[in-house]
């Protein structure tokens, strides 16, 4: 039996680790002023069950001279003419989006807006590196030196990277930050468990419904298929629920409105099983020539919709920061002080306008106040 064994070494202005939706979107922004470098632990982007972009998503996409509508990601995204919900009464409501100045949201492929940024990213002269994982890191000298080594046993290959500015990207895990010691604040226990299934539906519109113990989403995606995701508090069930997909449909046919879209395609069920979905703060954001960006920095409740613009605005806004910066003077204590309390700052009012939104939609579920979930969202809503 080989193996690969194999050292480089790589000279960089910023280094993001992680390439996901906001580290492509920092490195595409950043790279017409900086030589930007993007390393990330996949070869290639799994999907996910966030997939939906806000119509103000265009605002970034057309900021950078982005277009979804590329001749080589076909079925990239569908239009989606806004959210139906059985949300506080049993009423259906309905919010479309057709009057948004900013167009309708869209419902898209994660794993293929994954590969679209990377390319993207990489024909703005960003060099990446896939399947690097972060192994170790040390300051000195006014730099970060940053070893990465391959995920794979097989192929030992690794990268020592010098890098002037680093940027954790890698979601909420936050595999930087955490590896110097920074913890995170977990405000609830959410969870979300997921599936696809085809779609044979020709409403395109989006649909969440709650229940007592949590609540319900379903999305059409391209490809003719439809997302159905479970979210609730990971002790409130018994984890067996979740295990499979034999099991979790025992609580689908609890919900006569999901459970149509699911009992004629049993055969086409993939089943991906439960992820976290709760609200999450890094409990620092910045320090010596690093930050965390996106998730890596705060996390939200699926119920905003607000991930992936989130964490788009977040990069643009990161950009514009370092954009305004030399990197040379973010090694003076002072400046770079200086720095910190300004992207603390917008970090801190992110998650203030967060959580009040946050807490209005969920404090318009009264029904179940009684039940263990609900009594939770109005007990325990939470403040910076």
């Amino acid at each position: 039996m080989s193996y690969c064994t194999m050292n480089t070494n790589h000279n960089t202005e910023i280094l993001i680790i992680g390439g996901g939706i906001a580290g492509c979107i920092a490195a595409i922004s950043l790279s017409e002023t900086y030589n930007v470098t993007l390393i990330d632990k996949l070869e290639e982007p799994v999907n996910k069950v966030g997939e939906s972009l806000a119509p103000a998503t265009q605002r970034v996409f057309n900021a950078l001279g982005l277009s979804l509508n590329d001749d080589h990601y076909e079925n990239l995204f569908l239009n989606n003419l806004g959210m139906q919900s059985y949300w506080g009464s049993d009423q259906l409501q309905i919010l479309d989006h057709l009057r948004n100045p900013d167009g309708l949201s869209k419902s898209v492929d994660r794993k293929k807006l994954g590969l679209f940024l990377r390319e993207k990213a990489l024909e703005k002269g960003v060099k990446g590196f896939w399947g690097y994982r972060l192994f170790s890191s040390d300051y000195s000298n006014q730099k970060w030196k940053v070893i990465c080594k391959k995920d794979n046993p097989k192929n030992r290959t690794s990268i020592t990277i010098d890098t002037d500015f680093l940027i954790d990207a890698t979601g909420r895990n936050s595999h930087f930050a955490r590896s110097l010691g920074i913890k995170r604040t977990h405000f609830d226990s959410l969870i979300s468990c997921w599936l696809t299934v085809p779609n044979t539906s020709k409403n395109t519109m989006s649909s969440i419904i709650s229940d007592e113990f949590g609540w319900w989403y379903s999305a059409v995606l391209p490809e003719n298929k439809r997302v159905i995701s479970y979210q609730t508090d990971s002790d409130i069930f018994d984890k067996k629920v979740f295990k499979n997909f034999t099991s979790f449909s025992q609580l689908l046919r609890k919900n006569s409105t999901i459970n149509k879209l699911v009992e004629h395609h049993t055969d086409g069920v993939d089943f991906h099983g439960v992820v976290s979905a709760n609200s999450t703060k890094l409990n620092m954001v910045v320090g010596q020539q690093w930050l965390a960006l996106g998730d890596a920095a705060l996390s939200f409740d699926p119920l905003s919709s607000q991930g992936i613009f989130n964490a788009m605005a977040n990069a643009m806004q990161v950009s514009e920061l370092l954009k305004t910066s030399q990197l040379s003077d973010l090694t003076d204590p002072e400046k770079m002080n200086q720095f910190s309390k300004q992207y603390t700052s917008q970090i801190e009012s992110v998650w203030a306008h967060y959580v009040k939104h946050k807490n209005l939609f969920y404090g318009a579920e009264t029904r179940w106040n009684n039940s263990i979930f609900w009594k939770r969202r109005l007990e325990n809503a939470f403040v910076l």
